[in-house]
């Protein structure tokens, strides 16, 4: 959204995924009958950079997070607790925004794969969504729990795709 400040305190839903939809995180496999995402080293380094976002950015909490073999799905929330400028999102240089925090995360795991030699890509944008309220925050989070039990069924998932 245009004129949305994207570094005001608030609540944020990401969607981040792999370049062409590559299962480079790792695979779903059923443990005592719950699906669980199975990382790969890519993966783990994911995860461990999502976990470490308030390192760097310590206006930064973190929420439901989820990775699956091709994407992830996260919320965090900035709480700045002087901030009251508000800024409607511009073009150009930003910092404390959620890009910011994204392209940092994403940059972290990008330069562990290149430095150790693992074949990995981003899809160069991701999804966002202001959470706006309670109700909605709730259902987000059942929405991320959920998506292991639903990746059988996952149009995304290729083998998925003629059962």
């Amino acid at each position: 959204m245009a004129t949305y400040d994207y570094g005001a305190n608030g609540a944020y839903f990401v969607t981040i995924c792999t370049k062409d939809k590559a299962p480079y995180f790792g695979d779903i496999a059923l443990i005592n009958g719950e699906p669980v995402i199975q990382p790969t080293i890519i993966g783990q380094r994911t995860i461990d950079g999502w976990l470490s976002i308030p390192t760097f950015s310590p206006f930064v909490k973190l929420d439901a997070f989820q990775l699956m073999p091709n994407h992830l799905h996260g919320v965090l929330f900035i709480n700045k607790p002087e901030y009251d400028n508000w800024e409607p999102n511009t073009f150009g240089p930003q910092s404390q925004n959620l890009a910011s925090i994204l392209r940092g995360f994403k940059s972290g795991v990008k330069a562990h794969a290149t430095t150790n030699n693992i074949l990995f890509c981003w899809q160069t944008k991701y999804y966002d969504r202001v959470i706006r309220n309670d109700n909605e925050l709730n259902r987000i989070r059942h929405y991320i729990e959920n998506n292991p039990a639903q990746w059988l069924q996952d149009l995304e998932n290729p083998e998925g795709l003629y059962m």
